[in-house]
């Protein structure tokens, strides 16, 4: 099934209207949604690019385990047909399999007891663009499934390049709505896979490296209609702050400063964009994000903290109004885009109280833990140790103290900053084992070069004014490009390493917890690979097709536990690779940082199916597939 003519489109709250449709009343029109939760607890499904709403990206399946993973064949393959990079995971909901691709961002309904039949798919035509808008390469991090109530059927969400949102029917491919949300015409984009909580789909927004103005805005799941939008920068009344905001550390800051910590009207094109991953709380029906860079990234240009910028949100839901914010890098100098996965958590803290938690690796290099009811910061690590941008962050003020050596300015080569633009973590979905208490994270391990110059803005075109050269840090083998990534198990209570483990290249789509004592991830060079989960040593890898930017998730069928992954190399790391680029400093300074990764794999996208002994629906029934008189 093509694209359908649209039976109901719904075109609201162009992202140029700033502020006018704005703070509609979401409280009346979301409905609690508890099958969603229950559906998240059954194995047998993958509702979602986190696991569940903890994003804790942690199965309790373990048929699979330290024992038998060296038995883990493949079971079935589905090519994609696209080739450049191939971020987030497919959803499992019962019998049904839903893939996504990069643009034009097709998306596939397959039935697992058949995995060789389209049940239907949904390619949509998008303006090409897009294509040109898009910061580093055309990828997308996933699609969103509503379970559907009496008023409406079930639905898969997907966000396309285009700036559209688009919910389509999940039993038949149809377009029930679909509606803009960014305009490529000024750079906005959308990369994120959306986020379903309650009866609504929230979705941020891409292209703060064009000078776009980040927002998050949540649209009824039945309509299309918007119920809320609020911005990163700007008036308070734009941002969406609950007059309780930050009552709790007011440290953080309060009011008015979404424009006073800017110079003039800098805010107004000053980034902030999310296109990371989301957490929810059913319990506090908060939802927990970051917003990222600030714009451009030559500091010099914007004067001031520049909030709010590269903030850990906690809002509301239903209304969408920020209970806290808590800027990670005030002024960022580096492109510290803090975008990156939130984890909760119930944990005892030090002092052996019980905590709701939220943990967030950030691509500066701390990770930090916040208590997710009131916003205190309760831990603040180094990722890695060879970070040398902030001394350490004070947690009496929330703020870092920063090493003026590694700073940047005008008409200066700064050397050797760690981490590199690139972060000692950027998209990936990582992972938390309740039982264990670790944290797994897939980390780059990424200094660079950096080197501001002064650019002027307009509108549609980059607006980044620096110049980056990345290379592996000092752990990895600078001379051969080689080194760049890192495994590592964290407790963020301790603030201890349980094991850490180095990689060739970073480890950008993250990890995959389970049960059955096991961490799983891919990597850029084309391996899934298990380590134990209690020391970190390595029990099985496979050799896929091109490499991987996804994250691995598993799934129940008929009694056998499958592991997958996406694979097909792109992203910001192998742009390189994408486009033919050989500048050490092209991409965003990505090329010279992966000059070895084209040794290894080539572009070329799909899913990658495992069980053990390679059982799947064909090795049960040979007839299953096969044509029938």
């Amino acid at each position: 099934m093509r694209e359908n003519t649209l039976n109901r489109l719904v075109k609201v709250g162009s992202a140029l209207v700033a502020g006018s449709v704005i703070g509609l009343g979401g409280t009346t029109a979301a409905v609690a949604n508890d099958k969603l939760v229950e559906l998240q607890k059954d194995e047998a499904n993958w509702v979602m690019q986190g696991k569940n709403y903890s994003a804790n990206h942690y199965s309790s399946s373990k048929q699979i385990n330290k024992k038998n993973v060296t038995d883990l064949a493949p079971a079935w393959t589905f090519s994609t047909g696209l080739l450049n990079g191939h971020e987030g995971a497919p959803l499992v909901v019962g019998d049904m399999l839903y893939i996504h691709t990069p643009f034009p961002n097709n998306t596939f309904a397959i039935n697992l007891n058949n995995p060789g039949q389209i049940v239907w798919e949904h390619k949509p035509k998008q303006d090409p663009a897009a294509r040109a808008v898009a910061c580093c390469d055309v990828v997308n991090r996933g699609l969103a499934y509503w379970p559907g109530d009496s008023k409406t059927p079930a639905m898969i969400v997907k966000s396309q390049l285009d700036g559209h949102v688009v919910a389509l029917n999940a039993e038949t491919g149809e377009v029930h709505w679909k509606v803009e949300n960014g305009d490529i015409s000024v750079g906005q984009t959308q990369t994120q896979a959306p986020f379903v909580a309650k009866d609504l789909v929230i979705q941020g927004s891409s292209g703060a490296e064009l000078g776009v103005r980040g927002y998050v805005t949540a649209f009824d799941i039945h309509t299309g209609e918007m119920a809320w939008r609020w911005y990163a920068t700007g008036p308070d009344s734009e941002i969406g702050l609950a007059n309780n905001f930050n009552s709790e550390n007011p440290h953080y800051g309060q009011k008015n400063l979404g424009t006073q910590t800017w110079e003039d009207d800098a805010w107004k094109i000053g980034g902030g964009t999310n296109w990371g991953w989301y957490a929810y709380d059913p319990d506090l029906e908060m939802f927990y994000y970051g917003s990222g860079n600030p714009a451009p990234w030559n500091e010099t240009m914007r004067p001031g903290d520049n909030k709010w910028t590269m903030t850990i949100w906690g809002r509301d839901v239903n209304t969408g109004l920020a209970k806290f914010g808590y800027q990670k890098t005030p002024h960022d100098e580096w492109d510290y885009a803090g975008v990156n996965v939130m984890m909760l958590s119930e944990q005892e803290d030090k002092d052996g109280k019980m905590r709701k938690l939220l943990t967030h690796p950030d691509r500066n290099g701390i990770v930090y833990t916040l208590d997710r009811e009131t916003g205190d910061l309760v831990s603040a690590d180094k990722m890695d140790d060879t970070a040398n941008w902030v001394k350490k962050v004070d947690l009496e003020t929330g703020l870092p103290i920063r090493d003026p050596e590694f700073s940047t300015r005008m008409g200066h080569r700064s050397r050797d900053i760690c981490p590199s633009a690139m972060g000692f973590h950027n998209q990936g979905m990582d992972s938390y084992d309740p039982e264990r208490e670790l944290f797994y994270l897939g980390i780059n391990h990424l200094c660079m070069d950096w080197e501001p110059f002064m650019l002027p803005y307009r509108a549609g075109q980059f607006f980044v004014g620096a110049n980056v050269w990345s290379y592996p840090g000092p752990k990895g083998d600078r001379a051969n490009g080689i080194g760049s990534g890192q495994v590592k198990a964290y407790n963020a209570i301790s603030g201890d390493f349980a094991w850490e483990k180095m990689e060739k290249f970073s480890v950008w789509g993250g990890t995959m917890a389970t049960a059955g004592g096991l961490v799983f991830y891919g990597t850029l060079d084309g391996f899934i690979k298990a380590r134990d989960a209690d020391n970190g040593d390595l029990l099985w890898k496979f050799k896929l097709p091109s490499g991987a930017i996804g994250h691995p998730m598993t799934y129940t069928h008929d009694g056998i536990q499958y592991v997958a992954i996406n694979y097909g190399v792109g992203g910001w790391p192998a742009v390189g690779l994408v486009f033919d680029l050989n500048d050490p400093s092209a991409g965003l300074g990505a090329v010279g940082a992966f000059k070895e990764l084209a040794r290894t794999t080539q572009m070329g996208g799909g899913f990658m199916v495992f069980s053990l002994d390679g059982e799947s629906p064909y090795t049960k029934d040979l007839s299953v597939g096969e044509y029938e008189m």
